[in-house]
């Protein structure tokens, strides 16, 4: 029995890796986490893959490269409400088998362009704009299915792993994209990727059918999002969780976008300096989503969260200011380590807070967050100009605690951050089980 009177049930396992890897005992869960991998790492190796592509097809032209991740960005930034109101409507395994067909399709259209010396930078451009488009309505879906398979009480290790494997992909899938350029040219790279797509769609065939809880009221699909929209208003424990993201993501993240000027202009360590301060960087958010699935059993949410975010600024502080670079190597290792722990805990906890008709569309603004880091380069980049890489490091770090102060000051939400899960997972995990037939649920769920 916890302080605030609520039943809390501990698992016990048998060793520490069996407590690290507890979603994956589950057969569903790891054919999902499978699919979600395959998918990732050919996505992040394709970011690359497609950047080399666009500075090949316009002789050079590093504008190029910015073009291609806008037509990215704004779909997904645009589209994402309604990505999470037809993942709330409709089978989001379906749904995200019916989508990952449609990037199989695109990828493919590039691939056969590519070997046939038909394409132009045109096309990629439409080509990865569509692509822009599809991402919004499978990731909400891919992020709400995790509940599905593994269940409230197993949201914590599910979520951390899935961020853990995400961050795995960011630093291998790009590094093994440039080994198969260098080896075996782009067309082949392209068709590994395609491959890796392939994979994880039979993967997620595997998965079970996951449907989103009935709703009493069946609104239009407009409806639906302006609903989600007033979901997160009226929900202050939700709206201020998704608003306290915002402050790393706004004012710290957008700190790697510098690395360059501090590697080749502060440290003078050239592009080798460069990739190794990304690979740091990358291994440092691996580990630190390996320490909450470790520790995912923990209810002490709110106090690793503020200590996590405390600790980001400070060792983000701390690069900025140091005037070696073997001395900043481990300083944004840790620093990734606590961010990465910031934000797997603070996503579980709006996961586990929301109830199931609703996921899609809270994920969706979740993502839509993340597609605002690059605002955040625009101002940084501007101090970084007028005052130095350093300063303006510095500075984001210093605002972003100050912030996290005002957070929890002022919120009483946040304050009672632990409270209102462990009450969410008893009020919320009792529904799930009587929502779905127990054919549907893994272990974890029942």
């Amino acid at each position: 029995m916890s302080r605030s009177g609520v039943h809390v049930v501990e698992a016990h396992y048998d060793s520490a890796v069996d407590r690290l890897i507890s979603s994956l005992r589950y057969q569903q869960f790891r054919w999902l986490y499978i699919s979600n991998i395959c998918f990732m790492f050919a996505m992040m190796a394709q970011f690359l893959v497609r950047s080399v592509l666009a500075y090949d097809l316009t002789d050079n032209n590093a504008f190029a490269l910015g073009i291609v991740n806008f037509v990215v960005a704004i779909p997904m930034l645009i589209v994402s409400p309604l990505g999470g109101a037809v993942a709330d409507r409709l089978d989001r395994r379906k749904l995200i088998l019916f989508v990952q067909t449609a990037v199989i399709i695109d990828e493919a259209l590039v691939f056969a362009l590519l070997i046939t010396d038909q394409l132009g930078f045109i096309h990629l451009l439409v080509l990865t704009g569509f692509l822009g488009v599809l991402f919004p309505f499978m990731m909400p879906a891919r992020q709400a299915i995790i509940a599905n398979v593994v269940g409230r009480q197993g949201l914590g290790n599910a979520m951390a792993l899935q961020m853990g494997g995400m961050n795995f992909t960011r630093v291998v899938g790009p590094v093994v994209a440039g080994i198969l350029i260098s080896v075996v040219g782009i067309a082949s790279t392209w068709a590994v990727a395609l491959v890796l797509y392939g994979i994880g769609l039979t993967a997620m065939l595997r998965v079970r059918p996951s449907y989103p809880d009935e709703v009493e009221e069946r609104r239009t699909v407009l409806g639906d999002i302006a609903y989600g929209f007033r979901y997160v208003w009226e929900h202050p424990p939700v709206r201020v969780l998704l608003v306290f993201g915002l402050v790393p993501t706004l004012l710290a993240m957008p700190f790697q976008t510098l690395l360059v000027v501090f590697a080749i202009d502060v440290w003078e360590v050239g592009e080798s300096g460069l990739g190794i301060l990304n690979a740091a960087a990358g291994i440092g958010g691996l580990i630190g989503s390996v320490y909450v699935a470790w520790d995912a059993e923990s209810h002490q949410r709110l106090r690793r969260m503020m200590a996590s975010i405390f600790a980001f600024g400070a060792t983000l502080l701390l690069f900025s200011v140091s005037p070696w670079f073997l001395l900043a190597l481990p300083l944004i290792f840790f620093a990734d380590v606590f961010v990465t722990m910031f934000m797997v805990l603070n996503n579980t906890a709006i996961q586990v807070l929301i109830p199931d008709f609703v996921r899609g569309r809270v994920m969706s603004l979740l993502m839509m967050s993340f597609g605002l880091t690059p605002l955040g380069t625009v101002p940084m980049s501007w101090i970084a100009e007028r005052y130095g890489a350093p300063f303006a490091v510095g500075l984001a770090a210093v605002l972003m605690v100050i912030l996290a102060i005002v957070f929890y000051a002022l919120s009483p939400s946040l304050r009672r951050l632990d409270t209102n899960t462990r009450e969410a997972e008893v009020e919320f995990g009792a529904l799930d089980r009587r929502g779905r037939r127990d054919g549907e649920l893994t272990p974890a769920a029942k």
